[in-house]
């Protein structure tokens, strides 16, 4: 064997050992494999045949044990604190970092659910996590975890700056709708109703750590900017949206690309006292319903801005020249409808124009 390939295949090792280390308190049935992809790296350069055959087999035994540990740990979570060393990896560490972080929830679930027998329930989720991973992977973005039917993604771009991981997370969003399209035309053919998802994405600061007890260990994303892409992802179906982005998103995003989007609303969502600017992401919509939407973008825009100085008359104004364009958006008739509660409420003065959810 050559110095070359021993060196390679140590450097193989080494990787699947640094998720061994991260994984060995909470994964204690594979402590036998570990100890043996431990033992790969030898002291000297193995000559001899049969040693090589051994080391070939114990370097190919790690990479299996690595590959089975990514299952339950993300790679990109375990080079993250690789970054710093080894020596960084015990419970408790955390990190702070810019990322995108993206939920995706299937609509009418638990009504979906409630037709469905357990083994045809789990059988459809795996089908459906199946699909929606390629999109999340192939943005350069990877699952975080699954909270039942919910899907939470992170998009750090290596070595990229904020607008390429927001850019990562909105074209992943988009690729979801399009996985969607696909997956529903297949249920159709095997005489399943289709399923609609609702997308939330926010750029902005977390905490990268680990958590847990002396023999149970996990990684873990926390913070503002986690609230707020959950909260997003919920107001989708209420502003009747496929994809729900903060301003901070689009603001990340129009340095990497042009995205159709129009102003959704002014909220404060729970947990949060700072309202956030909301968009509906538009570009993957026919080309009808997406000019319709463009269309009556530039009214809502302008009637917002009205509400928000409490100006009622104008900002009806606005609302109603949309409704004229396109009567049966329901964005429209949600703020003609927020105006003429508002203008007859008593608001305090340092109201700032949010609508609560």
């Amino acid at each position: 064997m050559t110095i070359a390939l021993a060196i390679l295949l140590a450097a193989l090792v080494l990787y699947g050992g640094i998720v061994t280390l991260m994984l060995l308190r909470q994964r204690r049935k594979m402590l036998r494999i570990a100890r043996a992809a431990s033992r790969v790296i030898p002291e000297t350069v193995i000559r001899n045949d049969d040693s090589e055959q051994r080391f070939l087999e114990k370097a190919d035994e790690a990479m299996r044990l690595n590959q089975t540990f990514q299952k339950f740990v993300p790679r990109q979570f375990v080079d993250h604190f690789a970054k710093h060393g080894l020596d960084t990896l015990e419970l408790g560490r955390a990190d702070e970092d810019e990322v995108a972080i993206l939920f995706c929830d299937i609509r009418g679930f638990t009504g979906l659910s409630e037709k469905m027998k357990p083994q045809e329930l789990m059988n459809f989720l795996n089908s459906y996590f199946l699909r929606m991973n390629d999109p999340i992977h192939q943005n350069g973005g990877f699952i975080d975890k699954f909270i039942g039917d919910a899907i939470m993604a992170l998009f750090d771009h290596p070595g990229g700056a904020g607008p390429d991981k927001a850019n990562d997370a909105v074209n992943a969003a988009l690729d979801l709708q399009e996985a969607l399209n696909i997956y529903n035309h297949h249920r159709a053919n095997c005489g399943y109703e289709g399923i609609k998802v609702g997308v939330g994405v926010h750029f902005g600061p977390v905490i990268l750590g680990t958590v847990g007890s002396d023999d149970r260990m996990d990684t873990t994303v926390i913070g503002d900017s986690v609230n707020i892409a959950f909260r997003l992802e919920g107001l989708a179906p209420k502003y009747n949206a496929d994809i729900v982005i903060s301003a901070q998103t689009l603001k990340a995003v129009s340095q990497k690309q042009k995205i159709d989007c129009r102003v959704l609303d002014l909220v404060r969502v729970k947990g949060r006292q700072a309202p956030i600017r909301i968009y509906e992401v538009l570009n993957h919509l026919d080309d009808k319903t997406r000019k319709q939407k463009l269309a009556v973008a530039p009214y809502i825009r302008d009637g917002l801005a009205c509400r928000m100085t409490r100006d009622w008359d104008e900002a009806l104004g606005h609302f109603n020249t949309a409704r004229l364009i396109s009567p049966d958006d329901s964005l429209i008739q949600h703020h003609i409808q927020i105006c003429k509660t508002m203008m007859h409420s008593d608001l305090p003065p340092d109201w700032d124009g949010a609508v609560a959810h």
